[in-house]
């Protein structure tokens, strides 16, 4: 099977994140069906479409939208799919809902066309009440057509368009291209924010 405009992927583990192992036992964190926060945004691609503009390739991992796996109740409390859904294990994704890959070789991740990965930094102000800095970061990964912009600039983005993902323990939002608004020369004092319970403390 393989469409002309969609991917399609399979989940990388399971449908949802919300188990996590602790001294051999394992912790059910959460049993919401519609917590979008628990729904695994990792899957594998099984075929590309024909007209992708990334270098993605069937093997490789891939970060898609908190809804593809997503499973919810209708107006009679039935439990659904989501529009992803084909068959067991096999989801159709349009382009825009993946937004960053990984090769099947694992040398790394790679933000797709249009996407951005930025990592937060600490408020630094004494009487701040906040943790990070609003609407600031540290690139960390970079749309591959974005100019003069690279892994490590500080850049500042749109209100709102900042959406939280946890890639390999670091916390991160995903900003589209359009919301990046400015780079920042860097400063001395800057500090990554990564809270505890982002690399599993």
């Amino acid at each position: 099977m393989k469409g002309m405009f969609h991917f399609v992927i399979e989940p990388l583990d399971e449908r949802y994140n919300n188990k996590k192992e602790i001294n051999g036992s394992e912790l059910i964190l959460n049993t919401e069906l519609h917590n979008h926060n628990y729904v695994s945004r990792l899957g594998r691609v099984k075929y590309v479409p024909a007209n992708d503009e990334n270098d993605i390739e069937p093997g490789d991992t891939v970060i898609v939208h908190h809804n593809v796996f997503r499973r919810f109740r209708d107006i009679r409390g039935d439990e659904k799919n989501s529009k992803s859904y084909c068959k067991e294990n096999e989801y159709f994704v349009q382009p825009d809902q993946i937004f960053a890959y990984q090769k099947s070789c694992k040398c790394g991740w790679n933000a797709c066309k249009g996407f951005n990965f930025v990592k937060p930094i600490k408020e630094t102000k004494m009487f701040s009440i906040n943790f990070e800095k609003p609407l600031v970061g540290v690139m960390y990964l970079a749309d591959p057509e974005l100019k003069n912009i690279k892994h490590g600039d500080i850049v500042g983005f749109s209100p709102s368009s900042e959406y939280e993902f946890i890639i390999e323990n670091h916390r991160l939002y995903r900003v589209p291209t359009n919301s990046i608004t400015i780079k920042y020369g860097r400063q001395t004092n800057e500090e990554e924010y990564n809270p505890s319970w982002a690399a599993g403390g």
